[in-house]
């Protein structure tokens, strides 16, 4: 139980933690609002004001994230041509995104004339569309080229060698690091498509809230503390 507590106290120190757990506000709340709206509308009133000041409160937590992408490029360019291409085009567009999300927040909240947010939501959108797609596709490469790695080690050394167990649990940790930044990446591009082309699809209320919490629960996973 105390080791719980103290994961979670690290947890929430992060700010991709506070991210998170924001986050799965946000998402709850837009579903209960979608499943009330129509029998209880102060209930479905106040589960949407939550939702919009969750949100809010998300970008005013975010300001500044977009220098993130030059100390992941600095820190981490890509071990090949391709890889540092992939890194360079996935780090632009979530640059783009944050960048511009701090003057959709201030539109949204009354500081920049509204009319911009539109404008705004649509170039920020636009961004982390195209970053998650590159983010997207180094994460397959790198878990195929991993799962290459693991049927090796599996193939040419002992079953009771240490290191090669070592090695293949490290390859399997990776690949499940992955799979979830996968599913969120997943789950924000088709958020992120909604502002872009709205759509019956991507804006439906249920759409969005279990692409939000499949966001926020991946996250959670990759930010916990081991």
């Amino acid at each position: 139980m105390n080791d719980t507590v103290d994961k979670l106290v690290i947890f929430l120190a992060k700010r991709d933690g506070i991210d998170k757990l924001v986050k799965t506000f946000q998402y709850v709340s837009k579903l209960v609002h979608w499943q009330v709206e129509t029998t209880h509308l102060d209930v479905a009133n106040r589960f949407k004001q939550w939702e919009v000041a969750s949100g809010l409160s998300r970008k005013a937590f975010r300001t500044g994230r977009f220098l993130t992408g030059f100390n992941a490029l600095r820190r981490n360019p890509g071990s090949t041509p391709t890889f540092k291409l992939l890194a360079v085009l996935a780090n632009a567009g979530e640059m783009v995104y944050f960048f511009f999300d701090h003057f959709l927040w201030l539109s949204r909240i009354g500081t920049l004339d509204a009319k911009l947010a539109r404008r705004m939501s649509f170039i920020s959108a636009f961004g982390e569309s195209f970053g998650y797609i590159f983010f997207i596709v180094s994460d397959f490469i790198i878990m195929k080229e991993g799962l290459e790695a693991e049927r090796k080690l599996i193939a040419l050394t002992e079953e009771d060698s240490k290191d090669a167990k070592e090695k293949i649990r490290k390859i399997r940790a990776d690949r499940m690091m992955r799979m979830m930044a996968v599913a969120a990446n997943i789950a924000d591009l088709i958020i992120a498509v909604a502002d872009i082309e709205p759509n019956p699809f991507c804006n439906h209320a249920v759409t969005l809230g279990i692409s939000g919490l499949v966001s926020a629960w991946a996250g959670w996973y990759r930010n916990w503390p081991s």
